[in-house]
């Protein structure tokens, strides 16, 4: 398809790609100022895209420490499908350290989570990608029942 061809939606996803696309999209609308210089600046979706799909521990600062499999993410926050709110946690691991730990090594039984529900989360976050062992040790350990 060449860049005449293109919907504004397909060329607005141009906008985020490279320098030469801007350049042929400014000459193509009329835009007389050389807007190439926001591509550098935007943030790089490679850094987040490499987490979608994955299984990951996300910490928050006001939503606390959550487990679930990321649909999507950007420098606003994460939407994590099948999250767990992870209330206690302790590694099945006792020499690792916490969340870390719980990441690599899996959940000790006796760690309380929430039941899964797709959550999103709209605040400063860190991921920890978990191994295959700590994702089915967390999605293993039963639902924490209010007493």
């Amino acid at each position: 398809m060449s860049i005449e061809q293109l919907t504004v939606a397909q060329a607005r996803e141009k906008l985020k790609s490279s320098k030469e696309e801007v350049r042929q999209l400014n000459k193509l609308f009329n835009i007389q100022e050389d807007i190439s210089e926001v591509v550098d600046k935007a943030p790089s979706r490679k850094l987040y895209d490499r987490y979608i799909g994955k299984y990951v521990i996300c910490r928050t600062r006001n939503e606390g420490i959550n487990a679930g499999k990321v649909l999507e993410l950007d420098e606003t926050g994460v939407i994590l499908e099948d999250a767990r709110r992870l209330y206690y946690h302790k590694p099945t691991n006792v020499n690792s350290s916490w969340y870390e730990g719980v990441a690599k090594y899996g959940m000790s039984k006796d760690s309380k989570v929430a039941t899964p529900r797709e959550k999103l989360v709209c605040e400063d976050y860190s991921l920890t990608v978990c191994s295959e062992e700590a994702e089915k040790s967390i999605r293993g350990v039963d639902d924490n029942k209010q007493s």
